[in-house]
């Protein structure tokens, strides 16, 4: 058998269905044999961020996988390998190398070497024989402990190497690890005991699927939740005790009730210091529940600290808590009112703009009236980089877990398209959209493409305004700007002519039937861009 039929076998053992490429790379073909779909992309990049999905979206359980030619292939991935490790997402990254006589001659690239900052493990296959032990500590790497990406090089002078039969291949079986049980107890104590506790729920949440223990804990508490940015959808977003998600831009009751608590509960989060998330209000005691133990400690000195999986912490803290507060739990009006008033006052305070009239288009109409077209608990949104996300965070309520991707310790241009896609190959009956502008179109808008060739229909919301309408600030000197913020594009004409559905709308009367047009043509199996003319908007939900 050679390595590429080996490592395909593999890769069929561990659950992988979708092999995600951009050529050279044998392993395409050797997918192909063993009934791996393969999807070939415009660039590294998208391929990446599509396995990304995949990861994401299945909680881990199915990991996606990325494969693509050395040299200038390797060191075009590196963005999309960065972004995924930044946004803790599994992706197993299947690089050619160079020959094993010249990989460590420069300046020829090494991704063992050049990636190791960026992925959880960086592996390069030594000889064939090596295969199943290389490929069983990359699946170990991405399946335990905190999803990151795995990295295995494969020599080209291997890829078509003889290894004889391949071994029996036992497939990795996820593990978990739950907290110290004294550490249980303690925090248990603190919840009980608090009188405005707050719940700050991250991705974690997620990978362990935790969801219902999340708001049956806040159900028993009463306490409020927010969410980081890729924790959003982890608890559902129309609940009385949902606050909002706590990105750059928030609801004002994600700030009001953290300045008000007297203790916040932070279940798998890194509590990170990032540009994309809200600092913790200082002085305010903190329990940190996370898988990763090198998070703790790091950026908030907790009260109490707890290091294991999300599920089986909450676990233990429902068990406890009924315990110390009977099953009764806490007295429920008066927190619930007062999160809905001052959800509905900031929703008032946004109403002019969500529901304005005016040309060009508010980019936040656009983004109500989505909402409002939409079956939303069958539907999977993500955002691009800027004001995509500012604006659609805030506004956008998820009801079904795993229903928003959101992302940003890192924003690099782009992401969303591919996410999109991912999506939709996994769940062909939702709707999936990527709501993205015209700086990120510029990016990656050429894998639209992608969507046409591989009938990937996916629906994307453009916010076009001509302009990094977000970088205007930044870039004023006086009273003059510099004019290098504009940019332009005729994308609805674009999509047209890769075989896809574009419209373009200016007209506020045109958003919603342009809406159900685009929702009509995904589903026909038609990739779908609609292009929304817009306000240079700069006001974001941010207090």
């Amino acid at each position: 058998m050679k390595v590429a039929d080996a490592i395909a076998h593999i890769l069929k053992a561990e659950g992988v269905q979708t092999l995600f490429a951009y050529p050279v790379n044998h392993l395409i073909e050797a997918a192909a044999k063993v009934d791996i779909r393969t999807v070939i992309v415009r660039q590294e990049r998208i391929g990446l961020h599509m396995a990304d999905a995949i990861s994401r979206l299945t909680s881990g359980s199915q990991i996606g996988v990325f494969c693509m030619q050395h040299g200038p292939g390797a060191e075009n991935a590196f963005g999309g390998v960065a972004q995924a490790f930044g946004e803790s997402s599994p992706v197993l990254v299947l690089p050619m190398g160079y020959t094993r006589s010249i990989a460590q001659v420069q300046p020829n690239f090494n991704s063992t070497l050049n990636y190791r900052h960026v992925t959880k493990s960086a592996e390069s296959l030594p000889y064939a024989e090596a295969v199943p032990d290389v490929m069983r500590r990359a699946f170990a790497a991405l399946r335990t402990g905190r999803p990151r990406p795995a990295l295995v090089e494969i020599p080209t002078d291997l890829i078509n190497a003889e290894m004889g039969d391949l071994p029996p291949y036992q497939p990795v079986r996820a593990t978990r690890s739950g907290p110290d049980p004294e550490a249980v107890s303690a925090a248990a104590e603190a919840l009980v005991a608090a009188r405005a506790p707050v719940i700050y729920a991250g991705q974690g949440v997620h990978y362990a699927r935790a969801w219902a223990e999340l708001r049956q804990l806040a159900e028993m508490l009463n306490a409020p939740v927010t969410t980081s940015l890729t924790g959003k959808s982890a608890f559902p977003e129309n609940h009385p005790l949902y606050l909002g998600c706590a990105n750059r831009a928030m609801p004002k009751a994600v700030v009001e009730f953290l300045n008000d608590a007297d203790l916040i509960f932070g279940i798998g989060c890194s509590f990170s210091t990032t540009s994309f998330g809200i600092p913790m209000p200082k002085g305010k005691p903190i329990i940190h529940a996370t898988l990763d133990p090198a998070d703790l400690y790091k950026d908030v000195i907790p009260e109490v600290a707890l290091a294991g999986d999300a599920r089986l912490t909450l676990q233990a803290l429902l068990g406890e808590v009924r315990r110390l507060s009977g099953a009764a739990g806490s007295p429920t009006g008066d927190r619930r009112s007062a999160i809905a008033r001052t959800k509905a006052a900031w929703l008032d305070e946004w109403r002019p703009k969500l529901t304005s009239d005016e040309t060009p288009l508010s980019p936040y109409r656009v983004i109500w009236e989505l909402m409002q077209a939409v079956d939303v608990p069958n539907t999977i949104i993500t955002h691009d980089a800027g004001s995509p996300r500012d604006q659609l965070a805030p506004f956008w309520e998820a009801v079904e877990p795993l229903s928003y991707l959101g992302w940003g310790k890192t924003t690099q241009l782009g992401y969303g398209l591919g996410l999109a896609m991912g999506a939709k190959l996994l769940h062909p009956d939702k709707l999936c959209i990527n709501v993205w502008g015209d700086a990120a179109i510029g990016f990656t808008g050429m894998d639209f493409e992608t969507a046409v060739r591989e009938r990937i229909p996916i629906l994307s919301i453009l916010l076009n305004n001509f302009s990094m309408a977000i970088e205007i600030p930044i870039m004023q000197v006086s009273t003059e700007k510099y004019r290098a913020t504009d940019i332009s594009g005729n994308y609805a004409a674009m999509a047209q002519a890769f075989g896809g559905y574009g419209e373009r709308v200016t007209r506020p009367e045109q958003i919603a039937p342009a809406i159900h047009r685009g929702i009509e043509q995904t589903q026909a199996g038609v990739p779908v861009l609609l292009e929304f003319i817009t306000a240079k908007e700069l006001a974001v939900s941010r207090y």
